[in-house]
C-alpha cells in the first residue's frame, strides 16, 4: 500500500479533510488537477452551523487568519413592503449559535488555496496539476494519475472523492446521482468598490422578475447572486452581461442596492441552475464521497460549504475509529439533505417566484410570520442547521401551511 488515504480533489472539502487527517499523523496523498484555483462563482458563504463545523475541525482560526469575514446582520427586502418595514425587521445573525457571530465569508479561490497549503503544512503530500485517469474501488483500491507527464498508479486503503459535481470517483464507484428539475437560473458575480454597502450586512430581496442575494467579503467587495426565469437563459450573456446584471439590482424596495449597481466587476459572471442533487449511499467499497461529489443542495439557500464541512467532520470522525463504517454517515447525510431540500423548496417559492400572486404570497407570509414564527422555521434551519428543528417542520403539510395564499 502506497498511501493510507488518497483524496481526489484539493478544493475545500478535499483539502479540509486532508488537513484534519494529516494533523493526526495519517498518510494522506492529496491530488488536485488545477495549477491555480479559479473563481467558480460559488462556495463563499458559510452558515453559522457550518462555522461551528470549522471550529470543531480546528480550521476556524486558519480561515480567520486568511481574511475570513463575519456578517452580523440580515435584511430581507421585498416589493411587497417598504424599505422601512424591511429594515425594521433587521435580524442579528449572532442569535443562532453560541460563539458564532454570524455567517463567515471568504473568497473561494483563496479559501481553497488556504486549506491546500494548510494540509501540506500539517504533513499531507499535495500534488497540483495531477490529472486522475483511473479510479478502481474495491478491497484494494487504486488511483492512476498523470503528474509532470509521468503516469503513476497508487494503492491505498481508502479513496476519498472530493472532486465536485462531475465526480469521476463517484462515476467509477457506481454511485447513482439523483437530481430534481431546475426551477431557476442563478447567476453570480464578485464586485468591488461597493464601500457604501455596510460590510457586516447581508441581504436578499425580490422585485419584478429578479431576486438577489448580497454577501459582503469586507473592504468593499461583495459576492452577488441573482435568480431569474429559466426562459431567460441569455438575459446576462455577452460582453454587456455584467452591466445588465448590476442594473438588475436597482430596486425601489432596496435603495441601498444603488451601491451595488455602481460597483465594479472583480471576477467572471457565471450562471447555473437552481436545483438539488443527492446520492442514496455516498460510499462504496474502498471509497467515500464528500461535498458536491456526494450530491449538493439547491444553491438558493447557499449551504454548499456548510454541508461540505459537516461531511468532512463526520467522515474524519469515522476515520479515527478502527472500523471505517460509513453507513452512519450515509444515514445522517440523507436526512440532512432531505430536510434542506424542503427548506430550499420553501425559499424558492417565497423569494424567487415572480408576479402579482407571488408578491401577495410574500406579503401574506411576512404578516403571518409575525404571529407564528414557526412559519419562518425554514430560515432557522438554514442558519442553525436542519437538525435543530423537529421532523414535522420538514413535511409537505408544513410546506403547504407556509405557502398558504391570501
Amino acid at each position: 500500500m502506497d498511501h493510507e488515504i488518497v483524496i481526489v480533489g484539493g478544493g475545500i472539502g478535499g483539502s479540509a479533510l486532508a488537513a484534519v487527517l494529516a494533523a493526526r499523523g495519517m498518510d494522506v496523498l492529496l491530488l488536485e488537477q488545477s495549477e491555480v484555483f479559479e473563481d467558480r462563482v460559488r462556495g463563499e458563504w458559510i452558515a453559522p452551523w457550518g462555522v461551528a463545523e470549522t471550529q470543531r475541525l480546528g480550521l476556524y482560526d486558519v480561515l480567520m487568519a486568511a481574511g475570513g469575514h463575519h456578517l452580523t446582520r440580515h435584511i430581507t427586502y421585498d416589493e411587497s413592503r417598504t424599505p422601512q418595514e424591511a429594515e425594521a425587521k433587521t435580524l442579528p445573525l449572532g442569535m443562532f449559535l453560541p460563539d458564532v457571530p454570524g455567517p463567515l465569508c471568504i473568497g473561494n479561490p483563496h479559501h481553497c488555496q488556504t486549506l491546500f497549503d494548510e494540509a501540506v503544512r500539517r504533513g499531507a503530500r499535495g500534488l497540483r496539476g495531477a490529472r486522475v485517469t483511473e479510479v478502481k474501488p474495491g478491497a484494494n483500491p487504486t488511483v492512476t494519475y498523470v503528474h509532470d507527464d509521468v503516469e503513476k498508479t497508487i494503492s491505498c486503503r481508502l479513496i476519498v472523492g472530493a472532486d465536485g459535481r462531475t465526480s469521476q470517483v463517484r462515476e467509477k464507484s457506481g454511485v447513482a446521482l439523483h437530481q430534481d428539475r431546475p426551477h431557476h437560473w442563478f447567476a453570480g458575480l464578485l464586485v468591488e468598490n461597493a464601500h457604501a454597502w455596510p460590510d457586516d450586512l447581508q441581504a436578499i430581496g425580490t422585485e419584478g422578475d429578479f431576486a438577489f442575494l448580497a454577501f459582503p467579503q469586507g473592504q468593499g467587495r461583495i459576492r452577488l447572486y441573482g435568480s431569474y426565469h429559466l426562459d431567460q437563459k441569455r438575459r446576462f450573456a455577452g460582453p454587456d452581461g455584467p452591466r445588465a446584471f448590476l442594473d438588475a439590482f436597482r430596486m425601489q424596495c432596496s435603495p441601498l442596492n444603488e451601491a451595488i449597481a455602481q460597483a465594479i466587476p472583480a471576477g467572471p459572471l457565471l450562471s447555473y441552475f437552481n436545483n438539488d442533487s443527492w446520492t442514496d449511499t455516498p460510499y462504496a467499497e474502498g471509497v467515500v464521497l464528500v461535498g458536491d461529489a456526494a450530491g449538493w443542495n439547491d444553491p438558493i439557500i447557499g449551504l454548499g460549504l456548510s454541508i461540505t464541512y459537516r461531511d468532512v467532520r463526520i467522515v474524519s470522525n469515522i476515520l479515527a475509529t478502527d472500523d471505517w463504517n460509513f453507513a452512519p454517515y450515509a444515514e445522517e447525510r440523507a436526512e440532512r439533505l432531505r430536510r434542506l431540500r424542503v427548506a430550499a423548496k420553501i425559499t424558492s417559492a417565497l423569494d424567487a417566484e415572480f408576479g402579482d400572486d407571488a408578491k401577495a404570497r410574500r406579503r401574506h407570509h411576512f404578516e403571518r410570520t409575525s404571529e407564528d414564527p414557526m412559519l419562518g422555521a425554514h430560515g432557522f434551519a438554514v442558519m442553525a442547521g436542519p437538525e435543530t428543528l423537529p421532523a414535522e417542520i420538514f413535511t409537505e403539510a408544513h410546506v403547504a401551511r407556509v405557502l398558504e395564499t391570501p
